[in-house]
C-alpha cells in the first residue's frame, strides 16, 4: 500500500517541515506566573499590622507568594507589642481580635495601655500556605549602615537570622553582608536570595558603591515606599538610570547583568496615600516550575521574571536573539513598549525603539551590549508615589549571544 512506503514518509516529513518550520521543534513551556512581593513589614519590626492580617491582604489580592522582610529580626521567640492610642490602632485590633478570637489572641489591658503578643511565623505561615496557591518565603531585612548611611538588604529563604557585618565604607558594608549570606547559601545548600534595597533611600548608596561589588544580581529599581527617591532629583540619578549604568561597569568587569526587582516595602496599613507606604505598589511576576523557593529563585537567577508596577504581561521571551514581549490587553487601555538598550563603545544608553502597540518584538545585534523592555500603560496606578502616575513594567536585560 502506498502510504506505507519509506517514499511516502519522506513525502509526509518534508510536508510537515514545510508547513511548521524546519528548525528545532517548539517545547510546551509549562512554567506558570507567579505573583510576588519580596519586601513588606510588620509589628514585628516598624510595620503597623499583624503578620495574619497582612497576609491575608496579599493572599485575597491573588498573590501567591510573600517574603515578611521586617528589620534584624525573624518572626520567633516571644514578642510584645503596644498599641499605639490612636483610635485607627485600637479599631484595627479590634477587628483582629474579632477575626481571630480570644483563643488566638493574647493581650494585657493595663491602665489604658494595650500590649499584644505577636504570634510567631510557626504559628500563623500554616493560616495561610496552600500548594500551588500561596507560600510565605521565610525573610530578612539586614539593616546595616555606615556613617548614619542606611544600608538594607533583604534576604529570601533564610534559615537563621543574619546579623549586621559593618564594614569601613558603603560598599565595604554591602559587600560583606553579602558575602555572609551567599556563604551561608553554600554551606547549607539552601537556595538564598539576597537583594540591595532602594539605593536612594537618604542617597545612601551610589552608582560608584554598587559597580564595586561582586556577587549580588539583585536590585530594587521600583519601591513603594514614599521616601526613597525612585526617580531621584535634579543632581541625582533615579534607580532606573542607575540600573542601566551598573549594567555597562558589570559587563565591562565580565560581571553577570544586575536584574531589577519591584517590592511594596510597605509599612502602613491603616491609612492610604502618598506618603505612607502601602501595600499593592510593586511586584514581581515569576516563570516557574512550581511555587516553592527553591524553583521560585531558581527563576529569578534565570532573569524569568519581570518588574511591576501594575502592567501585567502575558509574554516574555528571548530566544535566536529576539525579545518578544506582550501585555496584557484591557478595555480602553494603551500600551508603549521601549526597547532600552546599550551599544558597544557608548557610555550610556538609549532608546532603541518605540513601539505604541501591546507587543512588540526586538531584534538583537552584535553590536548591542543589553537591551531590556519596559512597558508604559495609559491606565493611572491607584495608589502612587513620587510622580510615577502610570502603571509600568520592567523586563530584565538580555545580551545577544
Amino acid at each position: 500500500m502506498l502510504f506505507k512506503t519509506p517514499n511516502f514518509l519522506l513525502f509526509a516529513a518534508f510536508l510537515a517541515c514545510m508547513l511548521q518550520g524546519c528548525g528545532e521543534a517548539e517545547v510546551e513551556d509549562t512554567r506558570k506566573w507567579y505573583k510576588g512581593n519580596l519586601h513588606t513589614h510588620s509589628y514585628w519590626s516598624d510595620g503597623d499590622e499583624f503578620p495574619e492580617i497582612i497576609m491575608d491582604w496579599y493572599k485575597s489580592h491573588d498573590y501567591h507568594f510573600v517574603a515578611l522582610t521586617d528589620h534584624n529580626i525573624f518572626a520567633e521567640g516571644e514578642k510584645w507589642v503596644t498599641i499605639n492610642e490612636d483610635s485607627v490602632y485600637q479599631e484595627a485590633f479590634q477587628k483582629y481580635l474579632k477575626l481571630y478570637g480570644e483563643e488566638w489572641v493574647k493581650y494585657t489591658e493595663d491602665e489604658g495601655t494595650l500590649q499584644v503578643q505577636l504570634k510567631t511565623y510557626a504559628e500563623y505561615a500554616p493560616l495561610f500556605e496552600e500548594e500551588e496557591r500561596f507560600l510565605m518565603i521565610p525573610a530578612q531585612e539586614i539593616s546595616d549602615g555606615y556613617k548614619g548611611k542606611p544600608l538594607h538588604l533583604n534576604v529570601t529563604n533564610l534559615d537563621k537570622i543574619f546579623l549586621p557585618t559593618g564594614g569601613e565604607s558603603v560598599a565595604e558594608v554591602l559587600q560583606n553582608n553579602i558575602n555572609a549570606v551567599l556563604e551561608r547559601r553554600r554551606e547549607t545548600g539552601q537556595p538564598m536570595l539576597v537583594h540591595i534595597n532602594h539605593p536612594n533611600f537618604r542617597w545612601a548608596i551610589t552608582l560608584q558603591d554598587i559597580v564595586k561589588l561582586k556577587g549580588e544580581r539583585f536590585f530594587e529599581v521600583y519601591n513603594g515606599h514614599p521616601q526613597v527617591h525612585n526617580m531621584g532629583d535634579g543632581l541625582r540619578m533615579g534607580t532606573e538610570r542607575m540600573w542601566d549604568f551598573i549594567n555597562i561597569a558589570y559587563i565591562q568587569k565580565g560581571q553577570p547583568l544586575l536584574f531589577g526587582l519591584a517590592t511594596d516595602d510597605s509599612h502602613n496599613y491603616h491609612r492610604l496615600g502618598k506618603e505612607f507606604s502601602n501595600s499593592g505598589r510593586g511586584w514581581v511576576m515569576v516563570l516557574a516550575d512550581s511555587l516553592n523557593p527553591g524553583a521560585l529563585i531558581d527563576a529569578l537567577e534565570a532573569g524569568d521574571f519581570y518588574a511591576t508596577s501594575g502592567v501585567n504581561l502575558d509574554k516574555v521571551s528571548y530566544r535566536n536573539n529576539s525579545l518578544y514581549v506582550k501585555a496584557s490587553e484591557e478595555a480602553g487601555v494603551t500600551y508603549t513598549i521601549e526597547f532600552i538598550g546599550c551599544r558597544e563603545g557608548e557610555r550610556e544608553t538609549e532608546v532603541l525603539a518605540t513601539v505604541k502597540e501591546s507587543e512588540a518584538t526586538f531584534d538583537l545585534t552584535p553590536d548591542l551590549l543589553f537591551v531590556r523592555a519596559k512597558v508604559t500603560s495609559s491606565r493611572k496606578q491607584q495608589n502612587p508615589v513620587e510622580d510615577m502616575v502610570f502603571e509600568m513594567a520592567w523586563t530584565q536585560p538580555v545580551r545577544p549571544s
